[in-house]
């Protein structure tokens, strides 16, 4: 089954650039795919137009066949966004703040499933305490739980490792092998390319709007000459990471 189905999608902003030119792919059910791309590329607007947060000026975008306009309750419980950005509310402890994020998607307390990832996350010892006295790699974890409590069934982690150590970067990649195993889709964005050729079955590359390769991740090495994922990236869209 397809989880996502993107088809000649186009974004033009009214006083700006337009940030898609037709972009067309799709992501099987249970894949690590990787979305990839310079600063200004166009991942950002695809993965807001399929969270319902931008809307499209053309094409379609479905997730499990649910088109993102059309059935947007069925779109947004499907997900599971990470976004760059750190953001919480700075009233709730991390503990609450999750309980929270059950009720907007209209969920019961699950005291099990929260514990769990507090656990998994190594938050249960910060589980009562507010996520703005927490650490920079502690709040990245967070936002990651938080994401994820409601059991989405696809999980978009958009540069979930930008700013973070060595350690937590190893604990994150075993934790995004542990989501895929237990059935999650994955969509990965980051500029660190080696952490996309670790985790990812295919990639994505867009560059100015437009998809410039659609492969698997060995695949794309062998047209390459057996080259590393960074060195094909910067080829194909003439960008240095």
């Amino acid at each position: 089954m397809k989880a996502i189905e993107i088809q000649e999608l186009k974004k033009k902003y009214e006083k700006g650039p337009e940030a898609l030119k037709g972009v067309s792919f799709s992501i099987e059910e249970g894949e690590v795919f990787g979305l990839l791309g310079p600063n200004g590329a166009g991942k950002t607007t695809l993965i807001n137009i399929l969270c319902g947060v931008t809307r499209k000026s053309s094409g379609t975008a479905k997730v499990f066949g649910k088109d993102v306009d059309e059935d947007p309750v069925f779109v947004k419980s499907s997900l599971g966004v990470v976004p760059q950005e750190i953001g919480f509310n700075p009233f709730f402890t991390v503990r609450q703040a999750m309980e929270l994020q059950l009720g907007y998607y209209g969920k019961r307390r699950d005291a099990d499933y929260v514990n769990y990832l507090l656990d998994r996350l190594s938050l249960m010892d910060k589980a009562d305490v507010k996520p703005r006295k927490l650490s920079g790699g502690m709040q990245r974890r967070f936002m990651i739980a938080r994401a994820l409590v409601h059991r989405p069934r696809v999980v978009v982690l958009d540069e979930p490792t930008a700013g973070v150590d060595v350690e937590l970067r190893r604990a994150l990649y075993a934790f995004v092998r542990e989501l895929n195993q237990a059935g999650a889709t994955v969509i990965l964005t980051t500029h660190y390319l080696e952490e996309a050729e670790l985790l990812c079955e295919r990639v994505g590359i867009v560059n100015r709007g437009e998809l410039v390769t659609l492969e698997r991740v060995e695949d794309l090495k062998k047209k390459h000459d057996d080259k590393k994922l960074e060195d094909i990236f910067v080829e194909l869209t003439n960008i240095k990471v």
